[in-house]
């Protein structure tokens, strides 16, 4: 069963669209790349996706009591006086999700300790946040977002500050959970020959002449979810 199916969309902001005609589908287990030139819309295209956009045009739909685990492009402008720790930030996560309502307070502090050992951050658990670097921060939202265990994680440019060996490391960690966890997971990215390998599709964004940005380029990565195809306008 599709996760988000997103037919027909077109928005803009004021007067001036940026978007038109975009279809995307977004299939269970799969980690679908989304590409594009810079203001190619990308980010807006995710906000649209998870709802936090209303499209002027088309449909976007969600498969019901969908849990989405959400990293938006520069989440290191935390404030420096933040009081939180970076334990009880990704805790909160948790608190706050209704599929955790249930789940006893060791499991949940066992999830926690886990998510911050995969990125690295299990030895900074008691810093406070605007103590840490711009990447720390970085990778504790991606923590964050991990914890609650999502159906889908959203990513966006998740990589930015990041090394190369440490940029490996993440899409090893990313393709540990859409493998092993059956997570799916869209993520913006400029780093495509690094993550072809790791994707199972990938979208592009493109623009042909006084027309929005549109899902002109589809492709399959792997062949597992079928072949890619062309998006016409």
């Amino acid at each position: 069963m599709t996760l988000v199916h997103m037919q027909d969309v077109s928005f803009g902001y004021e007067d001036r669209p940026i978007l038109q005609n975009v279809h995307i589908d977004v299939q269970p287990g799969e980690w679908l790349v989304v590409m594009g030139s810079n203001g190619a819309s990308k980010t807006t295209t995710l906000r649209l996706m998870l709802g936090l956009l209303k499209p002027w045009h088309g449909q976007v739909s969600r498969q019901e009591s969908i849990s989405i685990g959400y990293v938006p492009q520069q989440v290191s402008a935390f404030n420096v006086g933040f009081p939180s720790t970076v334990y009880e930030l990704v805790s909160s996560s948790c608190d706050t999700s209704p599929r955790f309502s249930k789940v006893p307070k060791q499991e949940k502090e066992a999830i926690v300790w886990r998510v911050l050992q995969e990125v690295g951050m299990q030895e900074l658990a008691h810093q406070r946040i605007g103590n840490l670097s711009g990447g720390q921060k970085q990778r504790l939202c991606i923590a964050r977002a991990l914890a609650l265990q999502p159906d889908l994680l959203v990513l966006d440019e998740p990589t930015t500050g990041m090394d190369t060996e440490s940029r490996k490391g993440f899409y090893d960690l990313i393709s540990h959970h859409v493998k092993q966890h059956g997570r799916s997971v869209v993520m913006v990215t400029h780093h495509w020959e690094e993550v072809r390998k790791y994707a199972d599709r990938s979208i592009t964004l493109e623009r042909k002449e006084n027309v929005g940005w549109r899902c002109f380029t589809t492709s399959s990565c792997k062949g597992h979810f079928g072949q890619g195809h062309a998006l016409q306008s």
